[in-house]
């Protein structure tokens, strides 16, 4: 079910990327990393096959399915991030050390959930050629990708499966109090998504990537690397 690349030597760390995105973004951090590593692309998105409903769980569940069962840190942005914490609470059978949310948005309010839904209950869009899908679908993501695209009778379109942005509000509270890991919530200092004050309301001293905005693994992975490296020694 889901496309998953793999590499290094040593403790493992898993990295799950955000809503529209896929594991290619993690590049740069597992690159730097000194042992082992394992990226999926999570359903519906770049090379993972869609599943019938989004849900953390059902996104968590697939995830553990192509974790090995020995001790990891785990590393998720956005999305990927509240799948991270999901899979810390032991539920899904994974053994999670560390777990490092980057760039979660933990307020949603009643618009911007209609918002998200509109768009879960909207077709992909069709383009002529793979330049303007990977356009969109880069777009979608904030990032640019590489592996977002997938060619349907002879025109393209991002892989993104829409129903995906349903997914709905994460119960981050609640999350926190179910892991068993060492639970680490981080932001650029200028992600609009992610503000220092909301974080707080979970945690006393978030770690802030000064500069960074909600990228901050694409646009400067050295310091989330270092964060890496302290929580494994």
């Amino acid at each position: 079910m889901l496309h998953v690349e793999r590499g290094g030597d040593g403790p493992l760390l898993v990295a799950l990327h955000g809503l529209g995105a896929t594991g290619e973004v993690w590049k740069d951090v597992v690159d730097g990393w000194h042992g082992s590593w394992l990226v999926p692309d999570l359903p519906g998105h770049g090379r993972s096959q869609p599943i019938e409903r989004y849900s953390f769980g059902s996104l968590a569940s697939a995830v553990a399915d192509v974790i090995p069962r020995e001790p990891v840190s785990i590393i998720g942005h956005s999305l990927g991030g509240v799948v991270a914490f999901a899979l810390a609470s032991g539920w899904f059978g994974v053994n999670v050390k560390n777990c490092v949310g980057v760039g979660i948005k933990v307020r949603w309010t009643d618009e911007e959930l209609e918002k998200a839904a509109a768009l879960a209950a909207k077709p992909g869009k069709v383009f002529a050629t793979k330049e303007e899908a990977a356009e969109r679908a880069s777009k979608m993501a904030g990032v640019r990708l590489e592996h977002g695209v997938s060619e349907v009778d002879g025109s393209w379109t991002p892989s993104l499966d829409m129903r995906a942005f349903g997914v709905g509000r994460p119960d981050m509270k609640s999350l926190f109090l179910a892991s068993r890991a060492n639970m680490v919530l981080a932001a650029g200092e200028n992600d609009p998504m992610s503000p220092q004050e909301h974080l707080k309301e979970l945690v006393p001293e978030p770690v802030v990537f000064a500069g960074a905005g909600h990228n901050v693994h694409v646009e400067s992975p050295s310091p989330v690397i270092d964060l890496l490296f302290q929580l494994a020694t």
